[in-house]
Protein backbone atom coordinates (compact mmCIF):
# COMPACT_ATOMS: atom_id res chain seq x y z
CA UNK A 1 0.00 0.00 0.00
CA UNK A 2 1.61 3.44 -1.41
CA UNK A 3 2.33 5.83 1.95
CA UNK A 4 -0.10 8.21 3.10
CA UNK A 5 1.20 12.07 3.31
CA UNK A 6 0.51 14.07 6.12
CA UNK A 7 1.99 17.41 6.56
CA UNK A 8 3.34 18.46 9.68
CA UNK A 9 1.40 21.92 10.10
CA UNK A 10 -2.17 20.12 10.11
CA UNK A 11 -0.90 17.98 12.87
CA UNK A 12 0.34 21.14 14.39
CA UNK A 13 -2.90 22.84 13.27
CA UNK A 14 -5.14 20.51 14.51
CA UNK A 15 -3.43 20.03 18.49
CA UNK A 16 -3.77 23.55 18.81
CA UNK A 17 -7.61 23.20 18.43
CA UNK A 18 -7.45 20.09 20.71
CA UNK A 19 -5.84 22.33 23.53
CA UNK A 20 -8.63 24.73 23.06
CA UNK A 21 -11.30 22.49 22.89
CA UNK A 22 -10.25 19.90 25.49
CA UNK A 23 -9.76 22.86 27.99
CA UNK A 24 -12.97 24.62 27.52
CA UNK A 25 -15.41 21.94 26.56
CA UNK A 26 -16.23 18.66 28.98
CA UNK A 27 -17.09 15.57 26.95
CA UNK A 28 -20.52 14.29 27.25
CA UNK A 29 -20.13 11.46 29.05
CA UNK A 30 -18.25 13.49 31.50
CA UNK A 31 -20.91 15.84 31.76
CA UNK A 32 -23.48 12.66 31.50
CA UNK A 33 -22.11 11.05 34.36
CA UNK A 34 -22.00 14.34 36.44
CA UNK A 35 -25.60 15.04 36.05
CA UNK A 36 -26.42 11.15 37.21
CA UNK A 37 -24.13 11.95 40.04
CA UNK A 38 -26.16 15.14 41.10
CA UNK A 39 -29.17 13.28 40.52
CA UNK A 40 -28.14 10.57 42.78
CA UNK A 41 -26.18 11.60 45.50
CA UNK A 42 -27.41 11.04 48.67
CA UNK A 43 -25.63 14.39 50.62
CA UNK A 44 -27.22 17.01 50.09
CA UNK A 45 -23.94 18.79 50.33
CA UNK A 46 -22.82 16.94 47.76
CA UNK A 47 -25.81 17.59 45.57
CA UNK A 48 -24.51 21.08 45.84
CA UNK A 49 -21.49 21.02 44.72
CA UNK A 50 -21.71 18.62 41.55
CA UNK A 51 -24.41 21.45 40.52
CA UNK A 52 -22.03 24.14 40.49
CA UNK A 53 -19.14 21.72 38.64
CA UNK A 54 -22.01 21.51 36.04
CA UNK A 55 -22.65 25.23 36.25
CA UNK A 56 -19.26 26.02 35.70
CA UNK A 57 -18.91 23.69 33.17
CA UNK A 58 -22.12 25.20 31.59
CA UNK A 59 -19.99 29.13 31.96
CA UNK A 60 -16.86 27.51 30.45
CA UNK A 61 -18.36 26.41 27.17
CA UNK A 62 -20.23 29.30 26.54
CA UNK A 63 -17.37 31.94 27.23
CA UNK A 64 -14.86 29.34 25.90
CA UNK A 65 -12.76 29.79 29.15
CA UNK A 66 -11.07 26.75 31.07
CA UNK A 67 -12.55 24.89 32.97
CA UNK A 68 -10.13 24.70 35.23
CA UNK A 69 -7.38 27.60 36.49
CA UNK A 70 -5.28 24.65 36.27
CA UNK A 71 -5.21 24.12 32.41
CA UNK A 72 -3.06 20.81 32.85
CA UNK A 73 0.24 19.37 31.18
CA UNK A 74 -0.36 18.30 27.47
CA UNK A 75 -0.29 14.20 27.27
CA UNK A 76 -0.58 13.39 23.83
CA UNK A 77 -1.49 9.71 22.60
CA UNK A 78 -0.92 9.48 19.21
CA UNK A 79 -1.77 5.82 16.94
CA UNK A 80 0.54 6.49 14.06
CA UNK A 81 -0.64 4.18 10.90
CA UNK A 82 2.31 2.81 9.72
CA UNK A 83 1.23 3.88 6.06
CA UNK A 84 1.71 7.21 6.87
CA UNK A 85 4.63 9.74 6.08
CA UNK A 86 4.85 13.07 8.18
CA UNK A 87 6.35 15.68 5.72
CA UNK A 88 7.78 19.13 6.26
CA UNK A 89 8.98 18.31 9.98
CA UNK A 90 9.05 16.06 12.25
CA UNK A 91 6.15 14.59 14.24
CA UNK A 92 6.99 15.34 17.94
CA UNK A 93 7.78 18.73 16.88
CA UNK A 94 4.69 19.22 15.14
CA UNK A 95 2.67 18.41 18.42
CA UNK A 96 4.80 20.35 20.36
CA UNK A 97 4.25 23.59 18.12
CA UNK A 98 0.48 22.87 18.43
CA UNK A 99 0.38 23.00 22.38
CA UNK A 100 2.11 25.97 21.92
CA UNK A 101 0.15 27.46 19.67
CA UNK A 102 -3.29 26.78 21.34
CA UNK A 103 -2.02 27.21 25.07
CA UNK A 104 -0.81 30.77 24.18
CA UNK A 105 -3.38 31.54 21.46
CA UNK A 106 -6.23 30.51 23.57
CA UNK A 107 -4.82 32.25 26.81
CA UNK A 108 -4.45 28.69 28.93
CA UNK A 109 -2.46 29.08 32.19
CA UNK A 110 1.43 27.54 31.41
CA UNK A 111 2.54 24.88 33.76
CA UNK A 112 5.44 23.38 32.54
CA UNK A 113 8.68 24.04 34.12
CA UNK A 114 12.54 23.18 33.31
CA UNK A 115 15.06 21.85 35.97
CA UNK A 116 12.19 20.06 37.95
CA UNK A 117 14.18 19.73 40.95
CA UNK A 118 16.07 23.05 41.27
CA UNK A 119 15.61 26.19 39.36
CA UNK A 120 11.83 25.64 37.95
CA UNK A 121 11.79 28.29 35.24
CA UNK A 122 8.32 28.40 33.84
CA UNK A 123 8.67 27.45 29.51
CA UNK A 124 6.32 29.85 28.96
CA UNK A 125 4.17 27.69 26.28
CA UNK A 126 3.58 24.93 28.26
CA UNK A 127 6.11 22.76 26.05
CA UNK A 128 7.16 19.97 25.81
CA UNK A 129 4.36 18.00 25.67
CA UNK A 130 4.82 14.11 26.60
CA UNK A 131 4.02 12.49 24.05
CA UNK A 132 3.17 8.51 24.14
CA UNK A 133 3.47 6.80 20.32
CA UNK A 134 2.01 3.78 18.95
CA UNK A 135 2.21 2.39 15.66
CA UNK A 136 -1.08 0.55 14.28
CA UNK A 137 -1.81 -0.79 11.15
CA UNK A 138 -3.67 1.84 8.47
CA UNK A 139 -2.79 5.60 6.76
CA UNK A 140 -4.50 7.38 9.43
CA UNK A 141 -3.06 9.44 12.47
CA UNK A 142 -5.05 9.31 16.01
CA UNK A 143 -4.46 12.40 18.15
CA UNK A 144 -5.94 12.39 21.67
CA UNK A 145 -5.13 15.19 23.99
CA UNK A 146 -5.85 15.29 27.60
CA UNK A 147 -4.60 17.86 30.15
CA UNK A 148 -3.57 16.33 32.96
CA UNK A 149 -3.44 19.09 36.28
CA UNK A 150 -1.31 18.46 38.79
CA UNK A 151 -3.15 17.70 41.81
CA UNK A 152 -4.69 14.52 40.47
CA UNK A 153 -1.52 13.47 38.56
CA UNK A 154 0.33 14.18 41.88
CA UNK A 155 -1.98 11.04 43.21
CA UNK A 156 -0.54 8.26 41.01
CA UNK A 157 0.39 5.08 42.37
CA UNK A 158 2.33 2.35 41.35
CA UNK A 159 1.94 -0.74 43.52
CA UNK A 160 4.60 -3.52 42.38
CA UNK A 161 2.17 -6.89 43.85
CA UNK A 162 3.06 -10.11 44.56
CA UNK A 163 1.52 -12.63 42.26
CA UNK A 164 0.27 -14.41 45.27
CA UNK A 165 -1.66 -11.26 46.50
CA UNK A 166 -4.00 -11.66 43.23
CA UNK A 167 -7.14 -9.91 42.18
CA UNK A 168 -7.96 -9.37 46.30
CA UNK A 169 -4.66 -7.64 46.61
CA UNK A 170 -5.19 -5.53 43.22
CA UNK A 171 -8.86 -4.33 44.96
CA UNK A 172 -6.92 -3.65 47.83
CA UNK A 173 -4.14 -1.53 46.28
CA UNK A 174 -6.31 0.55 44.24
CA UNK A 175 -9.06 1.51 46.84
CA UNK A 176 -5.66 2.40 49.27
CA UNK A 177 -4.72 4.79 46.47
CA UNK A 178 -8.40 6.48 45.87
CA UNK A 179 -8.50 6.42 50.04
CA UNK A 180 -4.86 7.80 50.47
CA UNK A 181 -5.69 10.80 47.64
CA UNK A 182 -8.71 11.87 49.34
CA UNK A 183 -9.93 15.48 48.28
CA UNK A 184 -6.44 16.00 46.76
CA UNK A 185 -7.52 15.27 43.07
CA UNK A 186 -10.98 16.91 43.41
CA UNK A 187 -13.20 14.33 43.38
CA UNK A 188 -15.70 12.64 41.96
CA UNK A 189 -12.44 11.40 39.91
CA UNK A 190 -12.23 9.04 37.08
CA UNK A 191 -9.84 6.28 38.40
CA UNK A 192 -7.23 4.56 35.61
CA UNK A 193 -5.72 0.50 36.53
CA UNK A 194 -2.90 -0.36 34.99
CA UNK A 195 -2.29 -3.88 35.12
CA UNK A 196 0.43 -5.90 34.01
CA UNK A 197 3.73 -5.50 32.10
CA UNK A 198 6.27 -4.06 33.70
CA UNK A 199 6.27 -0.35 35.77
CA UNK A 200 6.51 1.62 33.56
CA UNK A 201 3.67 -0.47 30.59
CA UNK A 202 1.07 -0.42 33.91
CA UNK A 203 1.54 3.53 34.40
CA UNK A 204 0.71 4.32 31.11
CA UNK A 205 -2.27 1.69 30.43
CA UNK A 206 -3.48 3.88 33.75
CA UNK A 207 -3.34 6.71 31.28
CA UNK A 208 -5.26 5.48 28.59
CA UNK A 209 -7.56 4.19 30.73
CA UNK A 210 -8.76 7.74 31.58
CA UNK A 211 -9.30 8.47 27.80
CA UNK A 212 -12.31 5.62 27.94
CA UNK A 213 -15.82 6.95 27.38
CA UNK A 214 -17.53 6.93 30.84
CA UNK A 215 -19.91 4.10 31.43
CA UNK A 216 -18.37 2.07 28.99
CA UNK A 217 -17.34 -1.42 30.54
CA UNK A 218 -14.45 -3.02 30.06
CA UNK A 219 -15.01 -5.57 26.95
CA UNK A 220 -13.62 -8.59 28.67
CA UNK A 221 -16.49 -9.99 31.36
CA UNK A 222 -13.77 -10.92 33.93
CA UNK A 223 -12.36 -6.54 33.82
CA UNK A 224 -15.72 -5.55 33.47
CA UNK A 225 -16.83 -7.48 36.95
CA UNK A 226 -13.46 -5.41 38.48
CA UNK A 227 -14.27 -2.10 37.58
CA UNK A 228 -17.69 -2.69 38.93
CA UNK A 229 -16.31 -3.80 42.44
CA UNK A 230 -13.82 -1.49 42.58
CA UNK A 231 -16.30 1.72 41.57
CA UNK A 232 -18.52 0.29 44.76
CA UNK A 233 -15.87 0.09 47.21
CA UNK A 234 -14.27 3.28 46.15
CA UNK A 235 -17.99 5.10 46.70
CA UNK A 236 -18.28 3.84 49.73
CA UNK A 237 -15.07 5.18 51.18
CA UNK A 238 -17.37 8.35 51.91
CA UNK A 239 -14.93 10.75 50.63
CA UNK A 240 -17.53 12.41 48.19
CA UNK A 241 -17.58 15.70 45.87
CA UNK A 242 -14.79 17.98 46.73
CA UNK A 243 -13.91 15.74 50.06
CA UNK A 244 -16.91 16.75 51.38
CA UNK A 245 -18.42 13.48 51.77
CA UNK A 246 -21.22 11.40 50.06
CA UNK A 247 -21.38 8.83 48.03
CA UNK A 248 -19.73 9.90 44.90
CA UNK A 249 -16.14 9.87 45.23
CA UNK A 250 -15.54 8.68 41.61
CA UNK A 251 -17.68 8.78 38.51
CA UNK A 252 -16.06 5.26 37.10
CA UNK A 253 -12.76 3.02 36.96
CA UNK A 254 -11.33 1.79 34.36
CA UNK A 255 -8.92 -0.99 34.31
CA UNK A 256 -6.71 -1.71 31.02
CA UNK A 257 -4.62 -4.97 31.52
CA UNK A 258 -1.63 -6.39 30.11
CA UNK A 259 0.87 -9.65 30.19
CA UNK A 260 3.21 -9.86 32.65
CA UNK A 261 6.38 -11.70 34.05
CA UNK A 262 5.34 -14.77 35.87
CA UNK A 263 7.42 -13.20 39.26
CA UNK A 264 5.40 -9.83 38.88
CA UNK A 265 2.12 -8.12 39.45
CA UNK A 266 2.59 -4.55 38.78
CA UNK A 267 -0.36 -2.00 39.64
CA UNK A 268 -0.29 1.57 38.73
CA UNK A 269 -3.39 4.07 39.58
CA UNK A 270 -3.89 7.08 37.83
CA UNK A 271 -6.41 9.38 38.84
CA UNK A 272 -8.66 12.20 37.16
CA UNK A 273 -10.49 14.96 38.72
CA UNK A 274 -14.17 15.77 38.08
CA UNK A 275 -12.81 17.62 35.16
CA UNK A 276 -11.93 15.26 33.31
CA UNK A 277 -10.66 17.13 29.86
CA UNK A 278 -9.78 15.01 26.75
CA UNK A 279 -10.38 15.96 23.21
CA UNK A 280 -9.68 13.48 20.07
CA UNK A 281 -9.05 13.91 16.28
CA UNK A 282 -8.22 11.63 13.24
CA UNK A 283 -5.96 12.58 10.41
Amino acid sequence: MPQREIDASSISQAVAGLCQEANYFLPPDVTGSLKEAAQSEESSLGREILKQILENAEIAARERLPLCQDCGCAVVLLEVGQDVHVSGGGIDEAVGEGVRRGYTEGYLRKSMVRQPFSARVNTKDNCPPVIHTRMVPGDRLKIVLMPKGGGSENMTRLFMLLPGQARQGVIDAVVRAVDEAGSNPCPPVVVGVGIGGTADKAVLLAKEALVRTLGQPHPDPEMADLEKELLQKINALGIGPQGFGGRTTALAVHVEVFPCHIASLPVAVSIQCHSARHRETVL
